[in-house]
């Protein structure tokens, strides 16, 4: 059975489900008081870094703008988070284009807009740039090992090898634009710290070739995000993350470090959400079947894409006491794919029926921005930020 108390401190958990007593499910209730620690947190444990809020995991407004009155800055993917971010306040200075698939009209739209940071990874993509943004600043996202450590991966469709980084960034000053850093994701909800020891020795190579043989001198090292949140499996804190990763900058580049991004989202707001949920079924699928089968009013197609593939485990709490069994859980949709742990066993009392409430903790991240528009015609995942 969870224990609240290895996820949430108590009065924190008390408020947010005082508050969901009062709200008919399914919905996230997220806790703001809980990022904004997080993001304290971060910033202590990096003093030296910038922080680029990534939008993608939760775009609501109530975070951007705790985040700006913070000072962070933010990470975008597309001419949409641009505008919304905007809207709020924040000034062009703070954002990173940093998706790096992305068609030229936005990436002028972008320039129009004062963005003068942009992420690439492939020749086209640059030549782009160099005509809708001229003279910007442009980093170059490299491959990174890390995809069977990563509950998340994200290295395959972004980024490209060593030597081709190193060519675009040559272009990059051909095309007039500053070629300005090297960034790398060693994938979400990433468990080996290792991994960015790998990814800085890449950049370190990267920047002194490029100095040495082409006069080209980099001043940024963006080493995106990857920072975990409390799910199931068991993690290092982030102090140790922080004191890790800082040795093996301080190992490659010495007490003078490049400029140095950070691009946090699940390890920023996962924490600080609880999803809320109904049971809308139990049932058995034959008269001698072992497993029972719950069925929640809430499934991938209303927030919970991450576990695809099982690859999230969040924590699920019910208030129900007693013997437990092993189940599978899946949503209420009519799509057979809809089912979101069958052979990860999770454990639930016995005496749960239908009615009966499941708090799906750490969801903060990638639950509403996932939600489908209309699937079945559910609604969208609803969000309380209190």
């Amino acid at each position: 059975m969870i224990k609240i108390e290895d996820y949430y401190p108590r009065a924190t958990f008390q408020k947010m489900k005082a508050f969901a007593d009062q709200h008919e499910t399914p919905f996230v209730v997220i806790d703001t008081e809980t990022i904004s620690k997080a993001y304290d947190d971060l910033r202590g444990s990096f003093e030296f870094a910038k922080i680029y809020y990534a939008v993608k995991a939760n775009p609501a407004v109530e975070i951007i703008d705790l985040l700006k009155d913070k000072g962070s800055s933010f990470d975008i993917a597309s001419i949409y988070e641009l505008d919304k971010v905007m809207s709020r306040g924040v000034g062009p200075e703070r954002i990173s284009y940093g998706n790096t698939i992305k068609k030229s009209k936005d990436i002028r739209y972008f320039f129009e807009k004062g963005v003068r940071l942009f992420a690439t990874d492939s020749e086209a993509d640059l030549r782009n740039i160099a005509k809708a943004a001229p003279g910007s600043k442009v980093y170059v996202r490299i491959l990174t090992e890390g995809s069977t450590t990563a509950d998340w991966p994200l290295s395959r469709k972004f980024g490209c090898q060593t030597d081709m980084a190193m060519d675009l960034l040559i272009l990059a000053r051909q095309l007039g634009l500053e070629p300005y850093g090297i960034s790398f994701h060693v994938g979400s909800q990433q468990r080996d710290i290792s991994v960015w020891d790998a990814a800085i020795a890449k950049v370190k190579v990267i920047f002194e070739r490029l100095k040495e043989e082409d006069g080209i001198v980099l001043k940024m090292i963006n080493m995106g995000g990857g920072f975990p949140a409390n799910y199931i499996a068991k993690t290092n804190d982030l102090e140790t993350y922080a004191a890790e990763i800082i040795r093996f900058l301080k190992e490659d580049f010495g007490d003078e470090l490049p400029e140095i991004i950070l691009e946090p989202g699940r390890s920023l707001i996962a924490n600080a959400g609880i999803l809320v949920s109904e049971v809308v079924l139990v049932s058995r699928k034959s008269r001698t079947a072992v497993e029972r089968w719950v069925y929640a009013d809430v499934g991938k197609f209303s927030g919970l894409i991450e576990t695809m593939d099982e690859a999230i485990k969040f924590p699920i709490w019910t208030e129900k006491k007693g013997e437990m069994e092993e189940v599978v859980i899946a949503g209420p949709t009519c799509d057979s794919a809809d089912i979101m742990y069958e052979n990860y066993r999770y454990g639930l009392p016995l005496n749960l029926a239908a009615g009966d409430r499941l708090y799906w903790l750490s969801t903060g991240a990638y639950t509403t921005s996932y939600s489908a528009v209309e699937f079945n015609g559910f609604p969208p995942l609803k969000a309380y930020y209190i």
